[in-house]
């Protein structure tokens, strides 16, 4: 089966449902990212096999708050019946942020919330059959992703170098422990472009590193991540400035102080950050 790259739905209207390209792989993440609505009494996820009512449902994932106390229900509907149910507790909160990770593995979902391993559900039909998500009430949603891992510290090449009219987005979401996250554009001699949030010193720090030391820091501005919590940045390089947007706003500007972007072709992510997605275009 082909290994697809499959670029995130942002923002996604509830209901929604949306294909999963390539189907189910093995080791392959599922990562979504939303809010559960202050009213919610009930809210699911579906991975089933196509868009049509009354498909086979390969996991059924339902949190429930609104009988006794609040509990997450695993099911799995095949051939027009629903199979024994399997429940676990519930880490959700009503009017809070969430992230659900569901790790596909030869055996099982591996299920996880804000970073914490929930539940195995053992596969019941084969995940092979998945090619659909539905996310069908109660939550907002910011962000779903299908993918590998992404491993930090994380580095790709930049084809052709940087020129101006490029732009590196990144998804992620810094760790609740998370102490600094660094996003570097490098090239063979040094750092162009250095901005670190430093969550230790409540700053975001613009730098370069050339010559064999760092140039003077750069503070001023915002600081717009928060622990914990999902971030969409988006670095654009201009022919004398890099412009960064975080969730859609403008954060900070910076002037090129080495200024042969074609020589600029690595970037790259440290620190403690679970990193969703990154797209160079």
């Amino acid at each position: 089966m082909a290994d697809c790259q499959q670029h995130p739905f942002l923002s996604p209207s509830i209901p929604f449902i949306g294909p999963l390209l390539g189907g189910l792989q093995e080791g392959k993440t599922l990562i979504i990212i939303g809010r559960v609505l202050p009213n919610a009494d009930i809210f699911g996820v579906n991975l089933q096999h196509a868009a049509k009512c009354g498909t086979d449902i390969a996991l059924h994932f339902k949190p429930c708050f609104d009988v006794g106390p609040a509990h997450i229900v695993f099911n799995t509907f095949e051939k027009g019946n629903w199979g024994p149910e399997e429940k676990s507790t519930c880490p959700f909160v009503k009017g809070q942020p969430f992230t659900l990770e569901i790790h596909v593995t030869k055996e099982a979902y591996k299920v996880s919330v804000n970073g914490q391993h929930l539940a195995d559900y053992k596969h019941r039909i084969p995940f092979t059959l998945v090619d659909t998500i539905l996310v069908p009430l109660m939550v907002e949603l910011d962000f779903i992703a299908y993918q590998k891992p992404v491993t930090v510290p994380y580095k790709t090449l930049i084809s052709d170098g940087l020129q101006s009219g490029k732009d590196i987005v990144i998804h992620g979401v810094p760790k609740a422990d998370s102490d600094r996250m660094t996003f570097n554009l490098r090239h063979r001699y040094g750092i162009a472009f250095h901005y670190q949030c430093r969550f230790d010193q409540n700053a975001v720090v613009r730098n370069t590193w050339e010559n064999g030391k760092w140039g003077a820091e750069e503070k001023h501005g915002p600081v717009p991540f928060i622990r914990g919590q999902f971030f969409q940045v988006k670095i654009s390089c201009h022919s004398d400035h890099y412009d960064v947007f975080v969730n859609g706003k403008q954060t900070h500007i910076y002037k090129h102080r080495f200024t042969e972007l074609e020589d600029i072709d690595v970037f790259e992510i440290r620190g403690n950050v679970e990193v969703i997605f990154v797209h160079v275009k």
